[in-house]
């Protein structure tokens, strides 16, 4: 009840703030919007091949999760990205990307309207990244969190986390410059600024959260909770590694022949993710596994992010492999911390991001493993853990408190498709005593 009233209001409260953004002036610059037609095309396509990563997001998320939370894991990536687009046109985009004197906030740009043609296409793209940053904390916190609350901080990670940390690295679109991009940072296309971001956000879920039923035991001996579905886990690492040419390439915002490398290097950045990490696990004796391979790859796509557009190809292959291993080691590390991510999202897409923001740095061309380049690459990865993991934390563990966040024990123990949505992925493997008239009753409850 609590938080259908939040909703409500806040309905209501946004229904008026994009009444009144409705009588503002538009703000787009004359220069801002000088973009020939095959420029937008290739944005408006790139745009698409972001968005079909979602796709991506909710197979390998559910099939990594038992098959009694699939379908809540889906309907979480399928509606984060619908709230998510409406908030950041709302409220992210002009917070990210309005002009921005100060080199902290974008104060402009809020239920964007009466622009240019141009400035459309680069909402468009740009909302496509949002949805992203906020998706990857519903695999780490997958099994017990509750609908409601994740839609709501999927909402202000979207609306203003995400854009705040985003302003200073990437808001110089209209006017002024985010005190980071002044400073030089290199962040072509996110491994930070959206990558991280939502790595760290997703670190302050399942610290806030703590980990499922049965993950750890009384002396914290770690339990294997297996996913469901490993096919769908590949299915999606492909469809994930396809919308990532999008991703990178379409972070030129323009059609030219620099497409070329950062579609390469984005290809060889995740071969080697995966041939490096089954080198360790054939070196070390650990088992070969689809989740391994797949989040190498990923770990790889994510860490030449930052750099594919500013680093030779051999210099990819080096990014890639190297953050495939960071992380292989990550995932290890938080279970050795009792930490809890069903996904591995905070090592591939937190640690690895971070490794990428760094490689970005080292291996830019002409100015290889320049100390004052690395520097400023530091003090971003920094600022971007700062700011993202303490912002997200505070939510979190605001919503814990209240008792909004973690789902009910007996409910976790059903499983989070029956319990939150009323429905299962698989009803002709359900027991028929799940769907007796007690049960059912408490469901409708």
């Amino acid at each position: 009840m609590f938080l259908a009233r939040c909703s409500l209001q806040a309905s209501i409260a946004c229904l008026f703030v994009a009444l009144l953004f409705s009588a503002m002036p538009a703000f787009a610059e004359p220069d801002a919007s000088v973009k020939q037609p095959s420029d937008v095309i290739w944005v408006a396509i790139a745009g698409a091949l972001v968005f079909f990563m979602q796709a991506g997001f909710a197979l390998l998320e559910s099939g990594l999760s038992r098959s009694k939370n699939c379908i809540n894991v889906v309907m979480k990536n399928y509606t984060d990205v619908c709230v998510g687009s409406l908030f950041f046109w709302l409220v992210g985009f002009g917070l990210m990307f309005g002009a921005n004197p100060s080199g902290w906030i974008g104060l402009s740009g809020f239920a964007l309207h009466n622009a240019e043609p141009w400035d459309y296409s680069f909402l468009l793209f740009q909302t496509m990244f949002a949805a992203t940053a906020a998706t990857i904390a519903s695999g780490a916190m997958a099994e017990r969190t509750r609908f409601p609350a994740y839609l709501f901080a999927s909402v202000v990670i979207t609306a203003v986390i995400y854009p705040i940390f985003g302003s200073w690295a990437w808001g110089n679109y209209f006017s002024g410059s985010g005190w980071l991009a002044e400073m030089g940072f290199i962040d072509f296309a996110g491994s930070t600024v959206v990558h991280s971001t939502g790595g760290w956000c997703a670190l302050a879920g399942i610290i806030a959260l703590g980990p499922r039923l049965g993950r750890f035991g009384p002396q914290g001996r770690p339990h294997l909770i297996a996913g469901h579905n490993l096919n769908f886990v590949a299915l999606g690492g492909f469809i994930l590694w396809f919308g990532w040419f999008g991703f990178n390439g379409g972070s030129t915002l323009q059609a030219d022949a620099n497409i070329g490398l950062i579609v390469l290097n984005t290809q060889l950045a995740a071969s080697a993710g995966v041939a490096c990490v089954l080198l360790f696990c054939f070196l070390s004796r650990s088992p070969i596994t689809v989740p391994a391979a797949v989040n190498g790859s990923l770990a790889g796509l994510v860490g030449i992010t930052a750099g594919c557009a500013t680093m030779e190809p051999v210099w990819a292959i080096v990014t890639g492999a190297s953050a495939g291993l960071v992380a292989y080691g990550g995932e290890r590390l938080l279970v050795r911390l009792g930490l809890d991510d069903v996904v591995g999202a905070v090592a591939v897409h937190a640690f690895a991001g971070a490794w990428g923001t760094l490689c970005a740095g080292a291996f830019l061309t002409g100015k290889l493993f320049d100390p004052s380049i690395m520097l400023v690459q530091l003090l971003g990865v920094g600022a971007c853990f700062l700011w993202s993991f303490g912002a997200a934390f505070l939510l979190f563990k605001a919503l814990a408190v209240i008792g909004c966040l973690r789902a009910d024990p007996q409910h976790e123990q059903r499983g989070l498709d029956l319990t939150e949505h009323a429905e299962v992925a698989y009803p002709e493997f359900i027991q028929h005593s799940i769907y007796n008239k007690s049960n059912l009753e408490n469901i409708e409850r």
